[in-house]
């Protein structure tokens, strides 16, 4: 118990610091705004030329509904991969280091008290401007059943960017991995175009990977709630969460060895 209180400070610590500066968290979040302009504009287009209302099981607002749920999953994190590089480049790693708690735990504490206010700002700005343009949720049950996998799917980003970030310990910029994660889950994860528009065999490799449990699987669910997508999205999420957390706690001893702090 005395553990989990010294965690679970550090994320009130964490979520009380990122109101710090309202007015960055406010200007930040309001970004989601006229992404979801253009992606109706674009989507508007594609259903009118397509000659239908309905593609692959989803409507126009379907499809901005769920766009929106995977941008607030996406713009809700904070750059820890970045934030960690950094720590090792200016040798703050050390000190952080050797402070008694958890380093892993530590960060993943302090991520999730610096997502919560990110992701709600920009569900609310991005829900407000997606029911302006095609109108209300046909399930709007389907946000709080899909709250499970939106957890879910921070949980794994916080897991791949870790070890994104534990990559300094070895090579300092992480910039490059942290480039090319972000276009793998533009891709795979359904983040700008649903997988249910991908052709089949696609759609199949991409719904195996973690990619898509972190961004695809919430969305989809809170669009089209149902019992089988709950228990389908619920049960693949669980298994790339063990799995990528025990690769984590290997990465990061193993990158402990291979440290060399900087600034002295």
């Amino acid at each position: 118990m005395k553990s989990f209180s010294k965690y679970w400070s550090i994320f009130q610590i964490t979520l009380l610091n990122s109101l710090a500066y309202p007015g960055e968290l406010v200007g930040r979040s309001l970004m989601i705004i006229p992404f979801m302009w253009v992606f109706h504009q674009l989507w508007k287009v594609t259903f009118s030329a397509a000659g239908t209302d309905v593609m692959s099981g989803l409507t126009l607002g379907n499809t901005l509904w769920y766009l929106m749920l995977a941008e607030t999953i996406e713009l809700g994190r904070p750059p820890l991969a970045r934030t960690m590089s950094e720590n090792v480049k200016d040798g703050s790693i050390a000190y952080i280091l050797n402070k008694p708690y958890d380093f892993l735990l530590y960060q993943f504490s302090a991520t999730m008290g610096e997502t919560i206010f990110r992701a709600m700002l920009n569900a609310v700005f991005g829900g407000l401007t997606v029911w302006w343009l095609v109108g209300a949720p046909e399930h709007p049950e389907g946000f709080i059943i899909a709250l499970p996998a939106i957890l879910g799917a921070w949980i794994l980003h916080f897991c791949v960017n870790a070890m994104i970030g534990l990559s300094a310990f070895v090579v300092e910029d992480v910039s490059a991995f942290t480039w090319i994660y972000q276009k793998l889950a533009f891709i795979f994860g359904g983040m700008l175009i649903p997988l249910d528009f991908y052709p089949q065999w696609l759609q199949t490799i991409a719904k195996f990977l973690p990619f898509s449990s972190a961004i695809y699987g919430p969305a989809r669910m809170f669009v089209t709630p149902s019992v089988e997508l709950f228990a389908s999205v619920m049960s693949l999420q669980l298994a790339w969460i063990l799995a990528l957390s025990f690769v984590l706690v290997v990465v990061y001893r193993r990158g402990l060895t291979q440290l060399t702090v900087n600034g002295g």
